[in-house]
């Protein structure tokens, strides 16, 4: 998007934004329409990329994050149609765009799997000579709810996000939550507030929404644009002029005189709203406080800009800058596309990165440790790059592919990597830039960069890569052997489905897909009866285990008749309903014929909240359990240099046959969960020098987790958990009545709340953090005549419904609704937690499971 005339400069350029100026984009929709229907740029965009990386000062690494539905792959194909990555518009109904590429994705249309794209905004043809354009690392994630761990092990190597909300339905509960892990990765947004055409959209109810249910005050960074009915454009109200778009995504700016002209009570909108966001930012930041005092409401655009990025820079989301537009109809993602890169963060604007099994708390004080090289007179740094696997992809073509972010140094062919997860160095046969399903080979992957790795035999999600100086041993440096970045957490399977093969040969080559699939997907795990040969296959849902059953077939070429599958079922689990008592073990058998011993003591209890508030950093969260292992310190010293053994490498032991002895209660040989486990490893009476090796370390803690939780088990204390989930129906107001009482009654469930459309306004007003009162936002078009328009189409009234339920009993409620509502209706399923299963249900399920 070029400068404005008089001034011949391009906004991309060095300077940025002159004072006081008025972006003019005129040229650039027209050169670059031009570009495009041409595919000059998209052709030669790819191997451009291939032979350029952007230095890091230009690079942005984002996500798109919401809900299903919510316009992310609409919104990134537009992104990559204006940019000139593609030539013609992909739609999701068509099956035929960019980042959903899986045939399962394009039959449900629905995103799967997280894809990454890389693009330049602004396209390079069009910007003056010496201006390099900001490179885009895009990774575009699931919306659904049984993919969260898809988004979760992507959010934390990002910079910055994108969030969509469908203008529509408002802030919906996978917003919410995938908000929140952003928040955990404390990674800055923008809101873009989607779908802005359609009837029924409100920006005024889904801002509010944002400031009660998201917690985080709204910067508008613009406001719809309405003519009559119709959604034309978006008012930018930094930089006062409007944004026309037409259907093929040409753009064209109109003054803030033509406005005046043309509908002075848009103008008059548009300057409440900047002096309002003004106000909020004079309030937040001292430097557009002195600025505000002199000039009011003629405040720069430069320095309101500058001021947004100081606030949202932390991650914290006290304040989101908001957009608007309509993806489908082309409008507004160009500027959206300005906001990512004048509001997010390149890599080197990032905090610290933290780092655990060292000395060190963060990567820059890592950095300043030196040591000692032979050869070298200086000392130098400990390592020479870092970096961290996020994904792992199984291609048709390449094999296992290892997705990674590199934080520091340089990556290439020759690297000798430390996988310091499982101890072991690797080397890579290739590194790609990946571009949605292409791949093109490079020479290097360098810090904040993001690429892939083929080769790699051991890699998966959560492992930190590490290449040291001058370094051709066999183990790593000890002091640096278990320096890792941390994990995404697993969530906890909720449903499963059992396959039986037929023949030996038939479970061999299921059990090695299994394996590839588990290392692809974390978040599916899978077992095997030894005695039954039977394969139990668990996943976050139904869907979820639907698309790995699925794969399995298409990717993995399992002959369906070559076993027989069971239907999907819910996953029960086991927990503690008093604390165990202490449980001490000495380990003193052969494995595999040799013999050693060593022992540990374990104590468990049932987990509640103040094992999270008082979490230790030795401490990890796995599947709903918290497991904390204690080594106490040799008595004449404070140093771990002091014991005779490696205490991360010995900690990491335990916490492997805790988790172990936690996959198996003793009542139906399912996971336990909700509880907190403290495993006591004293050196003194616990360790036995040689005779301590590895695995009997690791049964120790297994032997002992199991018994305390059989001991529990003999004396009754031991309960069954069911998944729960949150449900939420949108349905005529005259079928709530029957579906509140089968819910409640026929279901298990319990409804919690019941909205209408005219409660919406009552609802957000009550938020204790913020006062949704002083948040401006303009008023939706006819606000005032919705009534009348409302009873002329006859429109039928509807109702929210919000419960939770057994997850068993939700599995396959749609088609029930569908009896009760004459199809008028949506059901929405969310993660619930687990429960306690007591009464009748817990008696009926006892007889079933027997």
């Amino acid at each position: 998007m070029l400068c404005s005339a008089p001034v011949r400069t391009c906004r991309y350029g060095p300077s940025r934004l002159l004072p006081n100026s008025v972006l003019s984009v005129a040229v650039l929709v027209l050169k670059s329409a031009q570009l495009i229907r041409t595919g000059s740029f998209a052709r030669s965009y790819s191997s451009e990329h291939a032979h350029h990386e952007a230095r890091i000062e230009s690079v942005r690494n984002i996500g798109i994050i919401a809900h299903v539905d919510a316009g992310k792959t609409t919104t990134t194909e537009r992104m990559l149609y204006h940019s000139g990555v593609t030539r013609h518009l992909g739609n999701v109904d068509h099956g035929n765009t960019t980042t959903d590429f899986l045939p399962m994705e394009r039959e449900r249309g629905i995103t799967i799997q997280s894809a990454a794209i890389t693009f330049q905004w602004p396209p390079r043809s069009l910007c003056p000579p010496g201006y390099e354009p900001t490179t885009i690392n895009l990774i575009d994630t699931p919306g659904h709810q049984d993919f969260r761990y898809e988004v979760d092990r992507c959010l934390p190597i990002l910079d910055g996000a994108v969030c969509i909300l469908d203008s529509v339905k408002g802030v919906e509960t996978h917003t919410e939550r995938v908000w929140e892990s952003a928040q955990l990765s404390k990674i800055p947004r923008l809101l873009f507030v989607n779908k802005l055409d359609r009837d029924g959209a409100s920006f005024r109810r889904s801002v509010h929404e944002v400031t009660s249910r998201l917690r985080t005050w709204p910067l508008l960074c613009q406001i719809p644009w309405w003519h009559k009915d119709d959604f034309v454009g978006v008012i930018d109200v930094i930089h006062r002029h409007g944004l026309k778009f037409s259907s093929t995504g040409g753009m064209s700016v109109v003054s803030e005189q033509s406005i005046a002209k043309e509908n002075p009570a848009l103008r008059e909108e548009m300057e409440t709203a900047r002096l309002r966001l003004i106000e909020t930012l004079s309030e937040n930041d001292d430097h557009i406080m002195e600025e505000f005092l002199e000039l009011e409401k003629d405040v720069s655009s430069a320095s309101i800009k500058q001021a947004i990025r100081r606030l949202i820079m932390d991650g914290e989301a006290k304040f989101t800058p908001v957009f608007a537009g309509a993806s489908l109809r082309n409008i507004g993602v160009q500027p959206l596309l300005d906001g990512v890169i004048d509001y997010l963060p390149s890599p080197i604007d990032r905090p610290p990165l933290e780092i655990l099994g060292a000395k060190a708390q963060n990567l820059p004080q890592l950095l300043e440790q030196k040591v000692k090289q032979k050869g070298h007179s200086q000392p130098q740094a400990p390592i020479v790059s870092l970096a961290h696997v996020f994904k792992a992809v199984d291609d048709p073509r390449r094999g296992m592919m290892s997705w990674l972010r590199v934080y520091h140094g340089a990556f290439s062919r020759s690297s000798h990597m430390w996988n310091s997860n499982v101890h072991n160095f690797e080397k890579p046969q290739n590194i790609l830039h990946v571009s949605a399903n292409n791949h093109h080979e490079i020479q290097h992957l360098s810090t904040g960069h993001i690429g892939a790795m083929t080769g790699l035999k051991s890699a998966r999600t959560g492992d930190t890569l590490i290449t040291f100086p001058r370094h051709h041993g066999t183990s790593a440096p000890e002091a640096f052997r278990n320096l890792r970045i941390k994990a995404p957490e697993i969530p906890p399977a909720v449903a499963f489905i059992a396959i039986e093969p037929y023949t030996r040969t038939a479970g061999e080559k299921l059990e090695e897909a299994l394996k590839k699939l588990s290392r692809e997907d974390p978040s599916i795990r899978w077992s095997k009866d030894e005695k039954t040969e039977q394969l139990i296959l668990s996943g976050m849902g139904l869907l979820h285990l639907e698309i790995a059953q699925d794969r399995l077939l298409t990717h993995y070429k399992i002959d369906r008749e070559s076993a027989m599958w069971g239907d999907i079922e819910v996953g029960y689990s086991e927990c503690l309903l008093s604390p165990a008592t202490r449980h001490r073990v000495v380990y003193d058998r052969a494995i595999r014929d040799k013999a050693g011993k060593a022992a540990c003591t374990v104590t468990i209890e049932p987990l509640e909240a103040h094992h999270h508030d008082t979490l230790f950093e030795s401490s990890i969260e796995r599947d709903g359990n918290i497991i904390h292992v204690a080594i106490p310190l040799s008595p004449n010293g404070d140093d771990t240099e002091s014991l005779p053994f490696d205490p991360e490498l010995v900690r990491q032991q335990l916490l492997n046959g805790a988790i172990a002895g936690l996959a198996r209660g003793p009542r139906r040989s399912a996971p336990v969960r909700h509880c907190h486990v403290h495993i006591s490893f004293d050196p003194a009476e616990d360790f036995f020098g040689a005779a301590s090796t590895g695995g009997h370390i690791t049964n120790a803690a297994l032997s002992a987790v199991r018994g305390a939780l059989k001991e529990a088990h003999a004396s009754g204390q031991v309960g069954i958990l069911e998944p729960f989930t949150r449900v939420q129906i949108h349905c005529p107001e005259e079928a709530g009545t029957t579906i509140q009482h089968d819910l409640a009654s026929a279901r298990g469930g319990q409804v919690l709340e019941v909205r209408r459309p005219e409660d919406d306004e009552a609802q957000v007003t009550g938020n204790e953090m913020i006062d949704v009162s002083k948040v401006y936002v303009p008023p939706d078009p006819y606000e005032s005549v919705q009534s009348l328009r409302g009873a002329k189409k006859a429109v039928v009234r509807m109702l929210t419904i919000i419960g939770k339920a057994p997850l068993k009993e939700m599995m396959k409620y749609d088609s029930q609704l569908r009896s009760m509502t004459g199809g008028r209706h949506t059901l929405q399923l969310d993660p619930g937690g687990f429960e306690l299963v007591t009464g009748p249900r817990e008696k009926a399920l006892e007889e079933r499971l027997a």
